[in-house]
């Protein structure tokens, strides 16, 4: 072990402990440390951005405060995939969580397995939201302008014999989608495959969890969707799903 290492570590964790600040000697003391090693650390942490130092007292600084980010990040990055993994153990399906957010469709994690493969992105999935199910339950979770907006940049096109053929059609479909209903596609995007999304509604952020299966067990399509909705309405309490991960 790298010792000076433990102890600005200590020394960090003794700031943290102190949310109006402390002074170097109480610090040394508290962490065991004779106070000249202390103020030695003390101000290499605070040359590098890990702590700041106000009226002789000591706080945690922007570089501590971007790694405590970056941990609740990864912490809530974590539980979405743990989550995506129970579901498709769950309900034998792999599963796909996606965001719309500053005018993109942002897919978040995707759970599969050897024997539950996931369906190839063969077309970039923000260019196509309207072929494909986690797209279609996307857009249809914005107003009118939003939705516009997007097909403005990304229109509607065929990319398989089974996808709308025009923006006038992909905005009756989502015009008459029932709220909180999944949305349900089959080989629009992918020949073989059918997939449906449900919203996801923890937060403001538009958000869908998706499945996908082989086109000719297309009949459990529906029925898995609606075992899938289940399950998220009973973890998403537990797990606070952040959407603005």
């Amino acid at each position: 072990m790298i010792g000076s290492v433990q102890r600005a570590m200590r020394l960090l964790e003794a700031v943290a402990d102190h949310g109006y600040g402390a002074p170097a000697k109480q610090l040394a003391r508290e962490v065991g440390l004779a106070l000249p090693t202390a103020y030695h650390l003390l101000r290499t942490l605070t040359h590098e951005g890990y702590l700041r130092r106000e009226k002789g007292l000591f706080f945690l600084g922007e570089a501590a405060e971007r790694l405590s980010g970056s941990a609740t990040q990864q912490k809530r990055r974590g539980m979405v995939n743990d989550a995506l993994a129970q579901w498709r153990d769950s309900i034998g399906a792999p599963v796909y969580y996606a965001v719309y957010r500053e005018g993109e469709i942002e897919v978040l994690g995707v759970a599969d397995s050897p024997g539950i493969p996931a369906a190839e992105e063969w077309a970039d999935f923000r260019e196509t939201g309207h072929a494909h199910a986690l797209g279609q339950c996307l857009l249809s979770q914005l107003d009118e302008e939003a939705r516009r907006d997007h097909l403005d940049r990304y229109p509607v096109r065929p990319i398989t014999p089974y996808t709308l053929r025009d923006n006038r059609s992909l905005l009756r479909r989502l015009e008459y989608l029932e709220h909180a209903e999944p949305v349900v596609e089959r080989q629009e995007y992918a020949l073989g495959t059918a997939c449906a999304a449900v919203p996801l509604t923890t937060g403001a952020t538009a958000a869908a969890v998706a499945i996908s299966l082989p086109s000719h067990q297309a009949d459990r399509l529906l029925p898995t969707a609606r075992r899938l909705q289940s399950e998220i309405d009973r973890l998403t309490g537990t797990l606070a799903i952040s959407i603005s991960i």
